[in-house]
């Protein structure tokens, strides 16, 4: 072949490549274009962690004697760290929170490995060393904790210890997500009854989110934390309320890799149990991705906190319809 037939053959190759992959492209810019103007902006997928950190405090604590916690060890906090930069949470609510000092040392560590967060709340209720906190991608557009909530036992005014964690977080999207936090009073024996001091407790949960659902029954509410009780346990029951009321919240279920469902280690029992939660309302329960409720499964799992993390992912668009024709709900 002459070379000049030869350049007008790679020529002509040439310019039909050129055509092709202009009119793919041109097919995927216009299905692009089309998918945008009928279905929109996809809504972000945005993950909401629950992590009790076990005792994250220092020598700073307020309790003294017996009743003070061993501080947190430089190897322990890297090892909450790591795993929380493994879920990655767009919102991340916390139990055991130490003092204001500590909550700000571990913003930075997150912020370290690349976790940074927009808004946060810090619950400075009664007990003295042990808070409620959550950090937020997403500004928080209204604050409700309670600091300190009271009832009366035997006769006596008492707090719930570490109040309740309320607060409303917008996505840009414009949509908003209500959050509730809460930590009960744990198994270690109390002179008034550990359990009915637990009891009083979720009682008053239950009361707060009755007031949020009778405000607004299609709220998109999460109700988290550690409630110290077993699914088959009264606290539970009340929290989550009445079978088949429109208030009634739904249990997400979280489970590991291998199907395991259980949050917490007492090592003083050897009992491995289920006692964190993230519950959702009527209104959110459409917004949930389905099977995608996790509980963190790692060999160190452990080494920073007797409690293990559970994360669920919700998509930030209002998609309504309650729990009606959407599978069966739990709880």
């Amino acid at each position: 072949m002459k070379p000049s037939c030869h350049w007008h053959a790679v020529k002509t190759e040439l310019g039909r490549s050129w055509r092709f992959w202009r009119v793919w492209v041109g097919l995927l810019c216009a299905c692009a274009v089309f998918g945008f103007a009928v279905f929109g902006a996809v809504p972000p997928a945005v993950v909401f962690c629950h992590y009790n950190l076990e005792n994250y405090v220092g020598e700073d604590q307020v309790a003294e004697g017996g009743r003070r916690a061993r501080p947190k060890s430089e190897q322990e906090m890297a090892v909450l760290i790591r795993i929380i930069s493994e879920i990655r949470p767009d919102i991340l609510g916390v139990c055991e929170m130490g003092s204001a000092k500590l909550w700000a040392d571990f913003q930075g560590r997150l912020a370290a490995v690349g976790l940074k967060y927009e808004s946060a709340e810090y619950v400075d209720g009664p007990d003295p060393d042990r808070h409620l906190a959550l950090l937020s991608r997403f500004p928080v557009v209204a604050r409700d904790s309670a600091r300190e909530v009271d009832y009366t036992l035997a006769g006596s005014v008492q707090k719930v210890r570490r109040g309740f964690l309320d607060v409303t977080v917008e996505m840009g999207s414009g949509y908003r997500l209500r959050v509730v936090g809460a930590h009960l009073k744990s198994k270690l024996a109390a002179s008034e009854g550990e359990a009915l001091i637990r009891r009083h407790e979720a009682h008053l949960l239950r009361v707060h989110l009755d007031g949020i659902l009778e405000a607004d029954p299609e709220v998109n509410l999460l109700c988290y934390g550690d409630f110290n009780e077993a699914k088959n346990e009264p606290g539970f029951q009340e929290i989550v309320g009445v079978r088949g009321s429109a208030g009634r919240m739904s249990d997400l279920w979280a489970q590991d890799a291998v199907g395991d469902r259980w949050t917490h280690y007492w090592r003083a029992a050897d009992l491995y149990s289920r006692i964190d939660y993230l519950l959702v309302s009527r209104g959110l329960w459409p917004e949930v991705v389905r099977g995608g409720a996790r509980v963190y499964r790692g060999p160190d799992w452990n080494r920073g906190s007797d409690h293990r993390p559970l994360y669920a992912t919700i998509v930030a668009e209002d998609r309504g319809g309650g729990m009606q024709g959407r599978g069966r709900r739990r709880g």
